[in-house]
């Protein structure tokens, strides 16, 4: 016996006695204290954070009961779980399904057992039943999650602006309000916002929830309201020790954008800088008249598609051309149907088409480009992260250049905006 096979045994038996099944609120407890302890934080370090620990259970039930959660039991004892929660978001202005993973942990006595494995396969078995064509999640490790089928999409800057570096005050039509986090107006222009902005996250109750779940009582919210009185672009900030944190700086138009700069501006004789998140994937240093400050830019969020044929029949893009074909070819260990080879073409109509195919074509036809690339790679491809032409010059993709060059004719280059966390 081979020392791969006789591992695979041990393993094996060890699972034997293991059952998976979703968990309830019954099992809540256990849900928090596995979290906790995989992510190192003690009931000390909450309780000088401000919260309370009943406070932390009641945020944690809203968990198990809006997500399907889903665990490894060793008879009673809990050693592994993955939550979804059921989303949806923008792709390039078509509203999408999507399953938001959280909530991953594994007890370290029952690592190497492959057990979170099992439970994301099983969740993307699921987000697919469910019809959630793609998958988000907060990565603490992208090597990981990379090699489960998730790839970047989107950026996180910080900037720090000094007090003297914050724009002069530029005469504006509109006024500034503070408002409750609850506000319609807040929620209706988010609402618009993220109708037409890709990657945006629709928020809808849970999703509100989560936004405000761990955020200090002293975050304020302002709206900028235009001379008709219509809002048009919100500040979600605290001030503390002298700074002016930026939690989110939202605008519909870039008299908005002006507005909300000069209300920040206003603290100037209260703060001794400004810092901020940025989660356009575009530098804002540029647009200040003092362009010397400090960004930052990290990777923020992770993607993948669960669904290929689903996810591509759905896709808008942008040119639809009656006689091309593409035989793509996708490599993906985690989900069977999306491994394989699949024919997408545009109909008489404009309807994308995307059929699963029992071969591969060899060679490229007259019309017919042969595209490969894993999943990761598709993922980000069309969420516009990453070019067709920069994947396939690092290696990303196997292509001809003219299929290439057809990918970037028909993919959108909006960049993904997600500034959520759950």
């Amino acid at each position: 016996m081979s020392i791969h096979n006789s591992k695979y045994n041990i393993i094996k038996k060890k699972k034997d006695k293991f059952r998976i099944r979703y968990l309830t609120l019954e099992d809540l407890d256990d849900f928090n204290n596995l979290l906790r302890y995989a992510f190192q934080v003690s009931n000390n370090e909450l309780i000088n954070l401000g919260y309370d620990i009943d406070e932390i259970k009641q945020a944690k039930s809203a968990v198990l009961s809006k997500a399907k959660v889903l665990g490894w039991f060793d008879g009673e004892k809990l050693a592994s779980q993955i939550a979804v929660y059921p989303m949806k978001m923008n792709i390039h202005g078509v509203i999408y399904k999507m399953g938001g993973v959280t909530g991953v942990a594994t007890y370290p006595e029952y690592s190497n057992l492959g057990l979170m494995n099992d439970l994301m396969i099983k969740s993307i078995e699921n987000m697919k039943k469910e019809g959630q064509t793609i998958s988000v999640l907060y990565p603490y490790s992208i090597p990981f999650y990379r090699r489960k089928g998730w790839e970047i999409i989107s950026d996180k800057m910080s900037f720090e602006i000094k007090d003297t570096q914050l724009p002069k005050n530029i005469t504006d039509r509109g006024r500034v309000e503070r408002v409750a986090s609850d506000s319609e107006d807040l929620i209706n222009l988010y609402n618009e916002f993220s109708s037409t902005r890709h990657g945006a996250l629709i928020r809808g109750d849970l999703e509100w929830e989560e936004y405000w779940r761990w955020e200090v009582d002293d975050t304020i919210v302002a709206i900028y309201y235009d001379e008709k009185e219509e809002a048009k672009g919100f500040l979600v900030y605290i001030i503390e020790n002298d700074v002016f944190h930026i939690k989110e700086l939202v605008y519909l138009n870039f008299e908005a954008r002006l507005g909300l700069w000069n209300y920040i501006s206003a603290h100037f004789s209260m703060v001794d800088k400004v810092k901020g998140y940025n989660y356009t994937n575009e530098p804002i240093a540029f647009l200040l008249e003092d362009s010397e400050i400090k960004e930052t830019i990290r990777p923020y969020i992770m993607a993948r598609i669960t669904d290929v044929k689903a996810f591509i029949n759905d896709y808008p893009f942008l040119r639809k051309p009656k006689n091309k074909k593409i035989n793509l070819i996708i490599k993906d260990n985690m989900a069977k149907w999306n491994n394989g080879s699949f024919l997408i073409y545009w109909d008489e109509n404009k309807n994308t088409v995307c059929k699963r195919l029992n071969k591969e074509y060899k060679r490229n036809g007259k019309d017919r480009y042969i595209i490969r690339m894993n999943i990761q790679t598709l993922t980000t491809m069309l969420m516009s992260y990453k070019s067709p032409s920069y994947l396939y010059k690092i290696g990303r993709i196997e292509s001809s250049l003219k299929g290439i060059n057809l990918l970037e004719s028909i993919i959108p280059k909006e960049q993904v905006y997600f500034s959520d966390y759950f």
